[in-house]
């Protein structure tokens, strides 16, 4: 006899607990209208009620204006506090809530724009004069953004990225603590490859015309490559979780979860993950990958400034560019010089990324760690199932 197999409570709280770490869609039978639309209510909620704020604040001045907001803030607070509590039970919307919901959240863009146009026709146009404005530019723009709106809270409710930022957050407090060892580590082959390509003439040229929002794409796609270098490695990962599932290997990854104490007295078969559940695992590795990168990147644009700053002064740059040099708002610093910093920091960072998960001793030191997460969601999710299917139905 399994030792805490059977019980539904169980299952439950380890639900909750894939939530918790960012991994919602390890959730057997998770689906929309099941897990996701409830935990997508104070967001939808937030929503809704700041369109009422704004009318608020169109339509209210002096005093008046800043009480009618702090009530709305506060409304919007305590149906935040309890939406959320109600979601954490994960309840399961019947189809006719859904629908309802659904309804009455793409509602709120019509109503809200065309309440604006009554009042302006009724009240403020008569009084100063003027004509109202038409309702069907607010109505396209609260179409848009009520839209974009719950596209967002979908994907970042089905993919728990609320989670995985919050757990980003510590690692970055972490990763800063230890930055003197991370950097220490990660700089010197880093400044090896990208040293002296930062004493190059044509660079400078070609920075001091780039715009900041081209130099955004650039590190942009230096971000992409680290991501389609860590899907590359999940699949492999991903196989070696799934044949080591041991006892031992199992009631270790349970320890100090829902499941810790429940007995396995064999191996475990990894049930098959799907795409959704991929990518939520690719999202959860990603997310600390560009995280640990981010603090190897902050390392390496301070020292390219530093060096900038020390060693090219504005007549070096003007000669290195052909022309006088773009001032930055810092004053004497080239706007040149904090691009080719911002450059060789993204490039660096997608160099340290994709070495620490090819390299064996970089793989030991930076790579291992971010995997643990993953490996513990598949482990205890391979617990989930045996105990799951043990509960009566």
């Amino acid at each position: 006899m399994i030792r805490g197999m059977g019980s539904s409570a169980l299952v439950r709280r380890t639900e909750q607990w894939f939530v918790r770490q960012g991994a919602p869609t390890m959730i057997e039978g998770y689906g929309f209208r099941s897990h996701v639309l409830p935990r997508m209510m104070p967001a939808l909620a937030f929503v809704a009620v700041g369109s009422l704020a704004w009318l608020v604040l169109q339509q209210s001045s002096g005093l008046s204006r800043w009480v009618l907001l702090g009530l709305v803030v506060a409304v919007v607070a305590a149906a935040w506090v309890l939406l959320s509590v109600f979601g954490r039970r994960m309840p399961v919307f019947s189809p006719r809530t859904t629908a309802l919901v659904l309804v009455a959240y793409a509602a709120m863009p019509v109503i809200t724009p065309t309440v604006q146009y009554l009042i302006d026709s009724k009240v403020t146009a008569p009084a100063s004069g003027e004509q109202p404005a038409s309702v069907w530019g607010a109505l396209v723009l609260f179409v848009l953004f009520f839209g974009l709106a719950f596209m967002a809270t979908t994907l970042a409710t089905t993919y728990g990225l609320g989670a995985l930022l919050r757990a980003a957050v510590r690692h970055v407090i972490a990763d800063l603590r230890n930055s003197l060892h991370l950097l220490g580590r990660a700089l010197p082959p880093m400044l090896f490859v990208t040293l002296f390509l930062f004493f190059t003439g044509e660079l400078w040229q070609a920075m001091n015309q780039l715009r900041w929002p081209r130099v955004s794409l650039v590190v942009l796609l230096f971000a992409s490559i680290t991501v389609l270098a860590a899907a590359a490695r999940l699949r492999e990962e991903i196989g070696r979780v799934e044949q080591d599932l041991r006892p031992e290997v199992l009631e270790r990854a349970c320890a100090g979860t829902p499941l810790a104490g429940v007995d396995v007295p064999e191996a475990l078969t990894a049930g098959r993950l799907n795409g959704r559940q991929l990518r939520n695992l690719l999202v959860m590795l990603a997310t600390r990958q560009l995280v640990q990168a981010a603090v190897v990147g902050l390392g390496l644009f301070a020292f390219f400034v530093v060096l900038g700053l020390i060693v090219v002064t504005p007549a070096i740059a003007e000669q290195w560019i052909g022309a006088p040099a773009q001032m930055s708002l810092v004053p004497g610093v080239p706007s040149a010089m904090l691009r080719n910093a911002t450059l060789f920091a993204a490039f660096g960072s997608m160099y340290f990324s994709v070495i620490s998960m090819s390299d064996a001793e970089h793989r030991h030191r930076f790579f291992a760690p971010v995997l643990e997460k993953v490996e513990r969601t598949l482990e205890v999710r391979a617990v989930y199932l045996h105990v799951r299917s043990r509960v009566p139905a």
